[in-house]
């Protein structure tokens, strides 16, 4: 399967080719702030293009990107990408509506116990 979004303004681009068996929404204090529901893969299944900051923060093993120019949160990168099976993730709400009704979402804690809470 293969997904694919953009950010409001379309300067950035994701194709994201594998099957998601869910979607993640996250409470932890940047994803809850973000509203993202996220879905993973390996890093070479997933290719973001355009102008993106990156931000990160705490351990720094995450950057979040953003677009440029309206700010829609695209994707986040692992920073330690030479472990084993290292995944990256992109943002499920710049698909198409359709797309998105169509993966399970599972509420993920990430603020707390480290637990899908389903």
């Amino acid at each position: 399967m293969t997904i694919t979004g953009a950010c409001h303004c379309g300067a950035v681009a994701y194709e994201y080719r594998h099957t998601p068996r869910w979607t993640t929404s996250c409470n932890c204090s940047i994803c809850r702030r973000l509203g993202a529901l996220w879905i993973y893969a390996l890093i070479d299944r997933i290719t973001v293009t355009g102008p993106t900051r990156a931000y990160a923060y705490g351990e720094k093993s995450l950057a979040f990107h953003s677009c440029v120019t309206c700010g829609c949160t695209t994707h986040w990168e692992n920073l330690l990408p030479e472990t084993e099976d290292a995944r990256m993730a992109v943002n499920l709400r710049l698909a198409a509506p359709d797309v998105i009704a169509g993966v399970r979402v599972r509420h993920f804690d990430g603020a707390d116990t480290w637990a899908f809470l389903d």
